[in-house]
């Protein structure tokens, strides 16, 4: 199909070693057309074409998309950038192409409107509060019980995410959190969600949406650490996982789409495995970062890009399951300190060391810095295949050892003198 029969548009393609496979495999599905804050480089090869426009202003987006309407058809409007995803159902809605629907976007988006939703259709939820100062926060992690978890409204990938067991930690915590929400769009700005914190294992579940079915397609086992904060350290994705045959779980998965009206899209829905069941996190209007769709890739043969455009086209897309009992998985390497980068080194991609992948995220001269100064702070990834979870979690750990970081501390700025 040419350009001049119709494209995909796609919002926003994020950092290349974390993205490209996602554009790639998109475009092999069909013909795409990228808007960007910047021109285009390495993305030239995945797209028919690119508009250089503010992707966080939304009057330009929806201007430059009613001009390439008027050029080219669109056909099907996706974004996988959690920061631009409402401006993607607007343009969706604008456009009249299938999309999730502002008001089912704005219930993964805004995690207090989340909640609210959730817990109001029945839906498993934490107890939760919103407050708008410290003193809230406090009053309400007293109503809740404490340990609570304390995290921006607006914002993903645990950023700014952090436990306290005590009013101080929570006070740190509100500040933390409301001090991060400043990276996000203005709505979701100021204040903090005070949550009861559920202990059990926490997965993923990748889904597609299509007229408000929901159809999941991979989920992935996450491990955090560096606590009080919850930074994710890594993922494994298991081709003959039980959970996307369990019934408890698809049910709660399904009821909370239904639940916000999620109609046309993909999702990421963090949940945690308790002793009461499912309980949902949070819903992610976008397919998971990480890296997990390219593990579901190797060990599902699942295209995660590819089926983000058939559901952006309106198509029930056809989901191959994986015979065997593949377990794919990613570590993140992090420094000890902050630091500034001098060099990466990672180990090289053999079959006798199950290593798929190993890149470094940052070159020299990078600055690292760990919560709660920074998150996602890391300098590489290594990505391994096993015949099962432990087996697959002994080759990335010898394989993250391999990683070599070269670095000079980062030393805390001199307070002013006089």
């Amino acid at each position: 199909m040419s350009s001049a029969e119709g494209v995909v548009l796609v919002i926003g393609c994020g950092r290349r070693p974390y993205r490209e496979y996602l554009l790639s495999s998109a475009a092999a599905r069909h013909p795409l057309w990228l808007f960007n804050e910047s021109e285009l480089t390495w993305q030239r090869e995945h797209v028919r074409g690119g508009t250089v426009v503010d992707l966080l202003d939304r009057d330009a987006v929806l201007t430059a998309a009613r001009e390439l309407a008027a050029t080219t058809p669109v056909l099907g409007v996706l974004s996988w950038d959690e920061m631009l995803i409402v401006n993607t159902a607007h343009v969706a809605r604008e456009l009249h192409v299938a999309g999730a629907g502002v008001s089912g976007i704005e219930g993964c988006r805004d995690k207090v409107r989340s909640r609210r939703v959730l817990t109001a259709a029945g839906v498993a939820q934490p107890r939760f509060d919103f407050a708008r100062d410290e003193t809230q926060a406090v009053a309400a992690a007293e109503r809740i019980g404490y340990p609570v978890i304390v995290k921006p409204r607006g914002l993903g990938a645990s950023f700014g995410v952090v436990l306290a067991a005590d009013a101080e930690a929570v006070r740190d915590a509100f500040r933390a959190a409301e001090a991060v929400s400043l990276l996000a769009a203005p709505a979701y700005q100021g204040g903090a969600l005070v949550e009861e914190y559920l202990s059990g294992p926490e997965i993923s579940i990748d889904s597609a949406v299509v007229d408000g079915r929901c159809t999941p397609l991979f989920v992935a086992h996450k491990t955090v650490g560096m606590q009080p904060y919850f930074e994710e350290l890594g993922h494994v994705v298991n081709a003959a996982d039980g959970l996307l045959s369990d019934p408890r779980l698809l049910s709660t998965l399904a009821w909370a789409h239904r639940a916000i009206e999620f109609r046309h899209g993909v999702t990421h829905t963090e949940v945690k495995l308790t002793e009461r069941g499912p309980v949902i996190v949070e819903i992610n209007g976008r397919l998971g970062g990480d890296l997990i769709p390219l593990l579901a890739r190797f060990a599902t043969g699942i295209e995660p890009g590819a089926v983000a455009v058939d559901v952006a086209l309106g198509v029930h897309p056809e989901i191959p399951r994986a015979a065997g009992n593949r377990c794919v998985g990613v570590r993140f390497a992090y420094p000890l300190q902050d630091c500034v980068v001098e060099s990466v080194t990672v180990p090289e991609c053999r079959p006798d060391n199950g290593v798929l992948a190993a890149a470094a995220l940052v070159g020299p001269g990078a600055r690292l810095e760990l919560p709660p100064t920074g998150f996602i702070s890391r300098h590489a990834y290594v990505i391994c295949a096993g015949g099962d979870p432990d087996d697959c979690a002994a080759l990335l750990d010898k394989a993250l050892a391999e990683v070599r970081l070269t670095a000079h501390a980062l030393l805390p700025s001199a307070a002013p003198s006089g």
